[in-house]
Order: structure tokens, then sequence, then C-alpha cells
């Protein structure tokens, strides 16, 4: 798991075991696999509360690594409710989202898992994984 501070295009979703968890299936953290685009094989994915990620912000700001235009229009986020723009201007389910780096473990292609984690209402914690997708460095 890796911050990405390089500029990155995205090229394609990888699909998900399962990507909604609440409660008490957050704990100790989320656990799920997604499968590698180009090789096929079954990635383990665990997301720890309050551990694992980093704020999405560090990847739109002054479009360092992708644009808001790209996050938006891949729909790996959405533009945040006025009443919860404290977490942000994008957010997955007005949620606070952040993000991480990872590669296949077969083939090393390079991965972007985004995701949101936070308390919807008194007594409902969720975490959502909007997706996991491949991406390449640009030069």
């Amino acid at each position: 798991m890796y911050s990405i501070s390089k500029k990155i295009t995205l090229n394609k979703q990888a699909l998900i075991a399962k990507n909604h968890f609440s409660n008490d299936e957050i704990i100790p953290a989320a656990l799920t696999k997604f499968t590698c685009c180009n090789c096929g094989h079954q990635n383990i994915v665990e997301i720890f509360p309050y551990e694992t990620g980093f704020p999405i912000f560090q990847i739109y700001n002054e479009d360092k690594v992708l644009s808001k235009n790209e996050l938006l229009h891949n729909q790996i986020v959405t533009e945040t409710s006025q009443r919860m723009v404290h977490f942000g201007s994008l957010t997955v389910n007005d949620l606070p989202t952040l993000y991480f780096g990872t590669d296949c473990q077969a083939c090393h292609s390079k991965y972007i898992c985004v995701f949101s984690y936070g308390e919807k209402q008194p007594g409902l914690t969720l975490l959502n994984i909007s997706g996991i997708w491949q991406y390449e460095e640009l030069k």
C-alpha cells in the first residue's frame, strides 16, 4: 500500500468481490478481493479503518495525479453536497474519502483503490470501495 505522487492515466476497472461494508464487517478490517485485469489473479485487499489510505485531496490538488474532471468522468467520486463540504469538494457518498496504490501480486500491474469510511448516521458506520482501477504512470 502506497501513496501516488506522479501523474497517472487510468486503464480498466477491476472486478471487486465486495465493495460495501457496514458496522461489524469493518472490524478489525474490511477484506475483499479484486481480479487483475492483466493476468486474472485474485488479489486480497485489507482496509483497516483510520490506518489505511491517504486523503483523496492529494490526488486532485493542483491536478498533480489526476484532475477533478478525470475523477468525476470515471465515476470514482462525486461532488460533495454543501452540508458535507468540510470533507473536501470530492467524496464517495459524502464521507471522508481515501485512496491507496497497490500492485497485483502475480504480474505487478499497478492499481489505485478509492474508498470512503465514516459514520453515515448514528449507529451506522460505512466503508464503501468506489472501485479499483489499473493505472500507468505518465512519463
